[in-house]
């Protein structure tokens, strides 16, 4: 368990979901995690916990060590720029969650703070996200936390920052391109005679179990696949025809048009 004093300046849902999530992991105790929102009556969940809540972005940075911003991106910089004051590179950890907010753009407002950019996806409510990390002027010590701190709610990697965009599309967006699989997959279970509930649960399931064969083995997705594609079977009939269908093309020009969209923007 961390020692650590956490503040949450930004207690919206990646905000709140980062605050439950090392709750439940056992990294923090509610006692050192502050969650900042001006509206607060959302967070009454949190507060019931022990998790302290203010109003006050100030009183929250002062008290702690380790500075995670959740905020809404056109607002990062104003908000970083009112409590500049506030803030001590000699003692304190800058952490944002925020997309499209580079470290460049927080250094400009906050020179010589250690500063560390992560992209998690939705999943670290559930403690099962994959965040993509880069940082600037921190420590091997201060990198160690950071990273331990996030494997509690998923997984991370650490990666060059010029990646952050692609990382955006693959890890987040790719939230929504797995559940979109999903519920294609639901519907042609439905198709085939199964009811919705009992098709949902197969179908997830089954994605779940898949990736883990991955993640726990450390597979290539091809030697799962031989594993199940017999030949003359149903499996292989199924593969050839969705590759017909453009279904790999296909997902790899949604990904390129999430890269695109994001690079334009």
């Amino acid at each position: 368990m961390s020692a650590k004093k956490i503040a949450i300046i930004g207690g919206g849902n990646l905000g709140s979901a980062i605050a439950q999530g090392l709750l439940k992991s056992g990294f923090s105790k509610a006692a050192d995690i502050t969650v900042t929102k001006r509206n607060t009556s959302t967070l009454a969940a949190l507060k019931d916990a022990g998790v302290r809540i203010e109003t006050d972005n100030d009183i929250a940075i002062r008290e702690a060590e380790v500075i995670v911003v959740a905020l809404k991106p056109y607002n990062v910089r104003e908000v970083l720029q009112e409590f500049k004051a506030s803030f001590d590179p000699s003692r304190h950890i800058l952490i944002s969650v925020v997309t499209g907010v580079s470290i460049d753009d927080l250094e400009h407002v906050l020179p010589g703070m250690p500063v560390v950019r992560a992209m998690p996806n939705t999943a670290i409510a559930i403690q099962e996200s994959i965040t993509c990390i880069a940082h600037k002027h921190a420590t091997e010590e201060q990198m160690r936390y950071v990273k331990t701190m996030f494997d509690q709610l998923g997984a991370s990697v650490s990666i060059d920052e010029k990646l952050m965009d692609a990382a955006t599309v693959l890890g987040a967006c790719g939230i929504a391109y797995a559940l979109r699989y999903i519920r294609a997959n639901i519907q042609g279970g439905i198709e085939i005679g199964f009811d919705a509930r009992t098709a949902s649960l197969i179908a997830a399931q089954t994605v779940k179990g898949a990736a883990e064969l991955l993640i726990r083995e450390n597979r290539h997705p091809e030697e799962e696949i031989d594993k199940v594609t017999t030949p003359k079977g149903c499996t292989i009939a199924g593969l050839n025809e969705m590759e017909h269908q453009g279904f790999s093309s296909s997902l790899i020009k949604g990904i390129t048009a999430s890269y695109n969209k994001i690079v334009r923007d």
